[in-house]
């Protein structure tokens, strides 16, 4: 890899390579020893081509959902088994990897703006902002459609189409859209124990000694030519285990039990 050579969006690669060994050195604690991280489907990210893949997945916090998506893939690309062992994996991490942000969340401080440098598409969200939702939807700016088109051409792209860490939010239809577009390969995430681990940014440990999880799905199975926008968002909604009915299956009083059983549960290293 020559010095100063660049990624697509203009990043110096070398730069991003020592980005990543840092910050994945610094955070691998949070998710094998402060707590740990339940992995499930490392065989799936290994037979994954290099390039048009994208990742759909529920949003718990800002940054510690994609902070531990870059362990697991790097982790599972080095042939760990459902485990991140070892952060020797990211001596050479998958630089082609990018995640979806809001504009506006990654510029609030300096450590998101470096965050941003490891792979952030950052794109302007049309119905919220400043934290609130707007009655007046703004137009898509085609550039971040554009972008989110060549990051997939140069390699893999992490979406959380709820674009809210709230649990059983609607998906975005932009998502579908993308996907209708682009036609990746689609490959579903769920993860759990994150909002409970961490503050709301994901940059601060909440509490220790939470399992948390995290489940690859296998592909979707998409017919281009006849799916439709509204069918494939229901089929991502179900996928990433989001989907409306799945909340009246589950009893409100249940999932406050299982929430409360699992703050208690305690692993030791």
């Amino acid at each position: 890899m020559g010095l100063f050579k660049r990624n697509p969006f203009g990043h110096i690669l070398f730069l991003k390579k020592w980005l990543i060994r840092i910050a994945g050195t610094l955070t691998h604690k949070r998710y094998r020893g402060f707590n740990r991280l339940q992995i499930d489907g490392s065989e799936i990210i290994r037979s994954l081509p290099d390039t048009n893949v994208l990742f759909i997945s529920n949003h718990q916090t800002y940054f510690a959902d994609v902070v531990a998506m870059f362990h697991v893939f790097n982790a599972a690309l080095k042939g760990r088994e459902d485990n991140i062992k070892n952060v020797g994996y990211l001596w050479n991490p998958k630089l082609n990897l990018y995640y979806v942000a809001a504009k506006e969340t990654m510029q609030e401080g300096l450590l998101p703006r470096i965050l941003a440098y490891a792979g952030a598409i950052t794109v302007e969200r049309t119905w919220r902002a400043k934290g609130k939702d707007v009655t007046e939807k703004k137009e898509v700016n085609p550039n971040d459609t554009e972008n989110i088109k060549i990051a997939l051409q140069d390699g893999w792209v992490i979406t959380f189409p709820q674009g809210t860490t709230r649990s059983f939010k609607p998906v975005r239809k932009g998502t579908a859209h993308i996907i209708l577009q682009h036609r990746p390969i689609v490959v579903p995430i769920v993860i759990d124990g994150f909002r409970r681990s961490f503050d709301r940014k994901g940059l601060f440990i909440k509490k220790k000694g939470i399992l948390q999880s995290m489940e690859i799905k296998p592909p979707l199975e998409i017919d281009y030519d006849t799916e439709t926008v509204e069918s494939l968002v229901e089929k991502i909604e179900f996928a990433i285990e989001q989907h409306p009915s799945l909340l009246k299956v589950i009893p409100a009083e249940v999932l406050e039990e299982k929430r409360k059983e699992d703050k208690e549960r305690m692993w030791r290293y």
